[in-house]
């Protein structure tokens, strides 16, 4: 088993033989790493720890059976990433949500999910806008626009996972399964530092493929982008706010409505041709000024990502509520987390000891501090208010 485990990790970390050899300080060769992950031969005690330590894991986890199965449910078509970048991305995802699982159990939420994967047969595009009403009727969104795709995702125990990536990469979707073949997570993955507006679209698309059901004869693509814009922008909202014909759309309007709905102007504009507001030669001539403006990789009011909560949120509790080590919790976060002790009987005699002036000081001083960590973890909140989208 440690062979599998062990290239998991590997690819996850996007290391290549000869680099995690270096990274154990050289004290096997990458033929032997090779073996190890062929089966041929097991590393020993020694090697066995400087590996886990090279890795960033336990050297029990090196050991350990996979508890899920994760299936990938599509890439992006035409995304143009490389064999090795993808394969890096599978195993990745694969070892974080194994995480993510891990961690659910301790919390005890277990699978709370109950997302409908691929339900909503997809037989002609115009299904992926009735299966995408269907899901805010199920999710009691209402047809307001939303105010945050990743909390919405989160709060309905969709992870939601950044990683690094290059620029080829949009976003892939999948679910983990358990022994019994049921699904006990789910995930859409983006890539981190995309703008605010192409990420819940990417966000949005991706949820797509994992809950339509979608026929051969329908472009996967379109039906998943179709969903992610009538998810963002009910039609009954849109027809409302814009008009249900439009011969003319000043850039300065579009932008209003970009902040609305949290959507580029490009899939606005492709939104409002899908729903036959504005006409073929009319939205081609929006996407002439979109590339004579130069908008096509990078438009004017960019909006802020929306960066994943949940994560960080369960890790803190669960080292709070003392079910999770410190040690295991900086795995996760990829961070170094300070942790405050607690005070010994005889500090908390000696503190009462002090005039009731100096503990209201040293008490304040503490509560300073918590209001300023607390400011600086959310200060992206009070800030939050693409390119042409291909299909």
């Amino acid at each position: 088993m440690i062979r599998q485990r062990l290239k998991q990790l590997r690819l996850a970390r996007g290391l290549s033989l000869e680099a995690l050899a270096a990274e154990m300080g050289g004290i096997v060769t990458k033929q032997a790493l090779s073996k190890y992950e062929r089966g041929k031969t097991q590393p020993t005690a020694v090697v066995l720890n400087k590996l886990a330590a090279a890795l960033g894991v336990k050297t029990a986890s090196l050991w350990s059976e996979p508890s899920i199965q994760v299936r990938f449910i599509a890439y992006r078509k035409g995304s143009g990433l490389g064999k090795r970048e993808q394969i890096k991305v599978e195993n990745f995802v694969r070892q974080t949500l194994e995480d993510r699982v891990t961690l659910q159990k301790l919390i005890q939420q277990g699978n709370r999910s109950k997302l409908p994967v691929q339900a909503f047969p997809v037989k002609k595009i115009e299904d992926a806008e009735d299966a995408a009403g269907e899901l805010r009727k199920q999710w009691n969104l209402g047809i307001d626009p939303i105010a945050n795709v990743t909390s919405m995702l989160e709060d309905h125990f969709v992870h939601v996972i950044e990683i690094d990536a290059s620029e080829k990469f949009d976003g892939i979707s999948a679910v983990a399964k358990d022994d019994e073949d049921k699904v006990v997570a789910a995930a859409v993955v983006t890539r981190r530092g995309t703008p605010g507006e192409r990420q819940r679209l990417n966000l949005t698309h991706e949820l797509g493929h994992l809950v339509l059901n979608i026929s051969e004869n329908v472009d996967e693509e379109k039906a998943a982008f179709r969903f992610g814009g009538a998810l963002l922008t009910p039609a009954e909202m849109l027809l409302k706010e814009i008009g249900t014909k439009r011969t003319l759309i000043r850039p300065d309007e579009l932008l209003l409505f970009k902040r609305r709905f949290g959507m580029s102007l490009q899939a606005l504009l492709y939104r409002l041709h899908d729903l036959d507001v504005i006409t073929d030669s009319y939205y081609k001539q929006w996407c002439m000024d979109i590339n004579r403006l130069r908008w096509r990789k990078q438009e004017p009011g960019e909006l802020l990502p929306e960066p994943p909560q949940w994560l960080r949120q369960n890790v803190l509790r669960a080292i709070a509520e003392g079910i999770m080590g410190k040690e295991e919790a900086e795995r996760m976060l990829e961070e170094t987390i300070e942790m405050e002790q607690p005070r010994s009987l005889i500090e908390r005699r000696a503190f009462m000891k002090l005039p009731i002036e100096e503990r209201r000081r040293i008490m304040a001083e503490q509560a300073e501090k918590a209001a300023q960590y607390y400011e600086q973890d959310s200060e992206w909140k009070e800030l939050q208010g693409g390119d042409i989208v291909e299909y």
